[in-house]
């Protein structure tokens, strides 16, 4: 995959600036790497979980491979091949996992497992499988050399990211959703999982919750070590912590939210399935988790000018209701006395989705308007089996101008061995177009995606998906 651009981006919101309302809270425990974390995701990264396959921080992928590499056919790498296909274990669910077990060695589970325990997907009889082989796993990988060989860049990755969350008004989230805090908040550092980042939380037996903020590493800085930004990575932690919020209201109304989930989630499948939300109760989640971070900015003074940014972000993600979201979040919060708490709001919140059910063939038309395409591309070789391997440029027209800040290809299905390689990429004068030079074998399949990742519209709206497949002869 390729991706360029002018300007440094979070996957969750673009150029944040905070005014600080709260000193660092008491209740959130310093930053730190996970070994139950680091184990689990190195697991899935052998079984070719392609979620846990970046290769962001390729040092320390590469230390994954020299010591882990033989083990590729243990008995818990085929067992997660198999959950991943008959279960649907995945993202999310690997890390309640790792949250809701003891730290290494002889790892059990911090509260009995059930079937919704440590997380529905699992099970309860999957899950204590699981752990079992996971258990033999860590003795037969001697994963505690592992980890102990990496104890020192693990402390100093932690402190690299405290610098990220010193701004961060937890008392907001209390006022907010009306929900006291009943325990403590903590921040994961996970060094394998790339850019990802995930909200679990876990309610121990005494009936106080740990919420967790799984944040992972986008960045590195000039000697190949994990780097951490305000702009980039609070937004990511502010985000997180509200699923922490979010997700069990979505999961108590999720009968109630299941037609109009239905209805919104058909139409732009598409997008949501690019950012790896597979149904329409993740949407949902990830909606009024995404309107809840820009209430937040609201109240905690950002710019006005970001904020308009970060909402049309949402708009070219797909979430094309949210500033109407938005405005009944202010109708919550501007009527406390009647909606003490967001839970007790969520009435409103059905009916808000039930309304944009209704209304989502205008919105999407209004988006797609919006989203820039690609019209043609010049010489006209997709889908054909008979390319001059000598062609040296490929050029691709839009229907609009983009900004030119950059651009971005992805690998197609067939992966790595059918990505050309790429020279200069140039946009033309009016950005009406763009040119890459490309260096083509004979007789070989190519397959590439142009991606909105980079490709943005003058108004920031991602470019629509363009695959393209050739044959050279």
């Amino acid at each position: 995959m390729i991706v360029t651009n002018k300007n440094t981006i979070s996957t969750l919101l673009l150029l944040l600036s905070i005014i600080a309302f709260a000193q660092k809270p008491s209740d959130l425990i310093t930053s730190k790497v996970d070994n139950r974390v680091e184990l689990l995701s190195i697991a899935f990264r052998l079984a070719d979980a392609e979620e846990y396959s970046s290769d962001v921080f390729p040092d320390y992928v590469n230390e994954i491979e020299k010591h882990y590499g033989d083990y590729k056919d243990h008995d818990l790498i085929k067992y997660i091949k198999l959950i991943r296909e008959e279960n649907g274990i995945a993202y999310d669910a690997v890390m309640s996992f790792a949250i809701s077990i003891t730290e290494p060695p002889n790892m059990v589970p911090i509260i009995p497992f059930s079937e919704t325990i440590p997380e529905k997907r699992w099970g309860k009889e999957t899950a204590l499988k699981f752990l079992n082989l996971l258990n033999q796993f860590y003795i037969d990988t001697n994963s505690e050399q592992f980890f102990s060989e990496h104890k020192k860049m693990y402390q100093l990755t932690s402190q690299a990211f405290e610098k990220v969350y010193e701004n961060l008004n937890l008392q907001w989230y209390e006022n907010f959703y009306g929900q006291e805090p009943k325990g403590q908040y903590k921040i994961i550092n996970a060094v394998g999982i790339g850019d990802m980042g995930y909200g679990p939380k876990i309610i121990l037996p005494n009936g106080k919750e740990v919420i967790y903020a799984i944040m992972g590493v986008s960045e590195l800085d000039s000697k190949g070590a994990p780097k951490f930004s305000k702009d980039t990575h609070f937004p990511t932690v502010l985000h997180e912590i509200n699923h922490s919020f979010v997700n069990h209201l979505i999961e108590k109304f999720k009968s109630e939210l299941h037609k109009s989930g239905v209805a919104i989630y058909k139409p732009i499948q598409p997008l949501m399935r690019k950012q790896a939300y597979t149904h329409w109760p993740i949407m949902i989640s990830e909606a009024l988790v995404r309107a809840s971070v820009i209430k937040y900015m609201k109240d905690n003074n950002s710019d006005k000018e970001l904020i308009k940014k970060e909402i049309k972000e949402q708009l070219t993600k797909g979430f094309i209701w949210t500033e109407n979201l938005v405005n009944e979040l202010e109708r919550y919060d501007n009527n406390r006395d009647k909606y003490p708490s967001m839970e007790s709001f969520m009435p409103e919140i059905v009916k808000f989705f039930n309304q944009t059910a209704l209304n989502i063939d205008s919105l999407m038309q209004k988006f797609d308007e919006k989203t820039p395409k690609v019209v043609s591309m010049r010489p006209s070789i997709n889908d054909s089996v008979k390319v001059d391997h000598s062609i040296k440029k490929i050029t691709f027209n839009f229907d609009q101008a983009l900004n030119g800040q950059g651009y971005s290809i992805n690998f197609g299905q067939k992966g790595k061995q059918a990505f050309p390689k790429i020279g200069d990429v140039i946009f033309s004068a009016n950005r009406t177009s763009v040119t890459m030079e490309v260096s083509l074998e004979p007789n070989k399949e190519y397959q590439f995606i142009l991606t909105g990742l980079a490709f943005k519209s003058k108004d920031g709206y991602e470019l629509a998906d363009y695959e393209v497949y050739f044959k050279t002869k």
